[in-house]
């Protein structure tokens, strides 16, 4: 689904069915989630940590390692729209 096929609000529902089908209701709660968005964020930093710009780049030219990176973030973004489900946050607007 590329991003100019999908809403903001079509990922959000989608991370919702994802959640309650696997009953994780009970522990999506803000403090749970906002934790998971760090650790994750840790783990996407992990790939660039010690590396120069120059070397970032050049990493992210080997294909295994930019979707190992591309998890990572969305890891990160499922955990951020998830938690925006839970706070009731509209997205697009604190956003913009």
């Amino acid at each position: 689904m590329p991003d100019e096929d999908t809403t903001l609000a079509d990922l959000r529902q989608r991370v919702a069915e994802f959640v309650a089908a696997r009953d994780w209701r009970q522990f999506h709660v803000p403090k749970n989630l906002s934790m998971s968005i760090a650790i994750e964020a840790a783990e996407l930093m992990e790939h660039f940590q010690w590396l120069t710009h120059e070397q970032a780049a050049a990493a992210l030219q080997d294909e295994a390692k930019r979707a190992a990176v591309a998890d990572e973030l969305a890891d990160v973004l499922i955990y951020g729209l998830s938690l925006a489900n839970v706070l009731g946050v509209d997205v697009s607007t604190v956003v913009l």
